[in-house]
């Protein structure tokens, strides 16, 4: 079941989406404050963001614009605006998609479909995905080029040796990597 994400300040909207989207066969979780929801976006759980553009600390476009610095998340404006310079601006900032409000949830769980039916999977198992020089796994990031690593979005204090031995991993996801080969990096 893949996991969507759905930002807005509107927490009533934000649970019908949520137990909609659980009938389309997505699990949804709804949050209203932006620097929740860009924690959570980059934490490599979800499949899609559906984002409002408005929420109670961040406004959806600037959320989408941290998404987009270190990620490649597919992402859907959702807004009471529906102006043509609105819809243009968030199609260049990177938005997959745009649905002016009202709509009808149908037509959202149609549009995130057809979202994740272009995008590539990401997930533990599966072979990393670079954002940059950044390597994600599942919930798992790395920056090699700054020496860092999170977990959830959440800072991970390595050694030298342990910050070694975890790129090797990563680098290798889904494959099996022998004692030798993590010997030679560590």
């Amino acid at each position: 079941m893949e996991r969507i994400l759905i930002v807005d300040d509107d927490a009533e909207l934000g649970v019908r989406l949520s137990k909609h989207l659980g009938r389309e066969g997505f699990e949804a979780i709804a949050v209203q404050e932006g620097r929740q929801a860009l924690q959570q976006a980059l934490s490599g759980g979800y499949a899609l963001a559906v984002l409002n553009d408005a929420t109670l600390t961040m406004d959806g476009f600037q959320v989408l614009q941290e998404i987009r610095a270190c990620s490649d998340l597919p992402a859907l404006i959702m807004t009471g605006s529906g102006t043509e310079t609105d819809r243009i601006e968030a199609l260049d900032m990177g938005a997959d998609d745009y649905l002016p409000k009202p709509f009808n949830p149908q037509e959202l769980a149609a549009r995130i479909r057809a979202i994740l039916r272009r995008a590539k999977p990401d997930s533990g198992g599966r072979p990393a995905r670079k954002n940059g020089d950044r390597i994600v796994v599942s919930d798992i990031e790395i920056d090699p080029g700054m020496r860092i690593a999170y977990r959830n979005g959440r800072l991970i204090e390595l050694t030298s040796v342990e910050f070694n031995l975890l790129e090797i991993l990563l680098r290798a996801a889904g494959q099996v990597v022998s004692r030798e080969e993590l010997a030679r990096g560590a």
